[in-house]
């Protein structure tokens, strides 16, 4: 008896499959893997008081209390006109145009009262302009 075996092909590998399964297992190892720090250094850093007082001479600080009233470098001023202001803002640019006003209005204080300040600044030719603000943890001092 002779058998014969027709054409002599060698099997095929599908790889496909056993990639699909290999990137699913290493997407779970990726997943479920905690990292971990090998070395650490104890630090101990170094202390600063961070509510000092900052002094700039370049920096005029004008204070808008919630009824309306200004203070500009902690003096409090008579009028609420922008004149006033604007004087005042001028006498205390030391530092000339290059002067940084910083507005530190009340949360209760109204736009009007913050908006003649600006056009105080403007007036007096400064026209560099911050807002003060404080973080949310302090707020509730």
């Amino acid at each position: 008896m002779h058998f014969s075996h027709g054409s002599k092909e060698e099997p095929e590998v599908n790889l496909i499959p056993f990639i699909d399964v290999l990137l699913v297992v290493l997407i779970f190892l990726m997943l479920s893997t905690t990292y971990s720090k090998f070395t650490e250094m104890q630090l101990r850093l170094p202390v600063a008081d961070a509510e000092a007082q900052r002094d700039y001479p370049k920096e005029v600080i004008v204070a808008v209390s919630a009824d309306g009233r200004y203070s500009v470098n902690k003096s409090p001023l008579a009028e609420r006109s922008v004149e006033a202001v604007a004087e005042a803002l001028g006498n205390a640019a030391t530092g000339g145009k290059d002067s940084v006003i910083i507005i530190s209005a009340d949360a209760n204080a109204t736009h009007q009262s913050v908006i003649t300040v600006m056009e105080a600044a403007r007036r007096a030719g400064l026209i560099q302009i911050t807002f003060a603000a404080q973080s949310a943890g302090r707020a509730g001092r």
